[in-house]
């Protein structure tokens, strides 16, 4: 497969990913980080990168937001949300993570493509992204042209993208004020 077939094939596997998202369960998403007091994010992994990519946003968006393991992060408690990447269905530090967020009185979200997993079904909200992981890149039902989980991780990005544009608009953030908060140090 030349390179150019490649690209269109990967950009099509994560249009499909990313349009296999229930609109519901993305607003639901919406309504909790809207409603959080302080958002604090966490993955395992590549899942990980694309997490902090969300904490970005969020805080861009004036969010009080945080990644489990920066020295700044704050504890979590009750009105606040641990937003957790599950995309194989379990890791386990999330479900450690998962048990001390919900024992001080927090709220989990769960990202996954595997909702039948431990970490979902423990979730207090779960978003399903249709897409590989690592739990099926082997055998014959392999789809993916990308390697491992890396359809899932390219579909969190453009997901959790949209996820901004609809929590933007429901929040009444312009787009001048996410750009004021963008750090200088460059």
């Amino acid at each position: 497969m030349s390179y150019a077939d490649q690209v269109s094939r990967a950009a099509e596997e994560l249009r499909v990913a990313a349009a296999g998202v229930d609109p519901a369960s993305l607003a639901g998403m919406v309504e909790e980080l809207a409603s959080a007091g302080r958002v604090v994010c966490y993955g395992v992994g590549r899942e990980g990168l694309m997490m902090r990519a969300l904490a970005m946003r969020l805080y861009h968006m004036g969010l009080d937001a945080h990644v489990v393991g920066d020295m700044s992060c704050p504890p979590v408690g009750a009105g606040d949300v641990l937003v957790v990447s599950a995309g194989p269905g379990d890791f386990s530090t999330v479900r450690g993570l998962m048990g001390v967020a919900k024992g001080a009185g927090a709220r989990v979200a769960c990202v996954t493509a595997q909702p039948s997993g431990a970490v979902p079904m423990a979730a207090d909200r779960v978003l399903v992204i249709p897409a590989q992981t690592m739990a099926d890149d082997t055998g014959p039902a392999v789809a993916s042209v990308l390697p491992m989980g890396s359809l899932f991780e390219g579909a969190q990005y453009l997901v959790f993208e949209m996820l901004i544009l609809m929590l933007r608009d429901r929040l009444g953030v312009a787009p001048e004020a996410m750009r004021d908060r963008h750090t200088n140090l460059e």
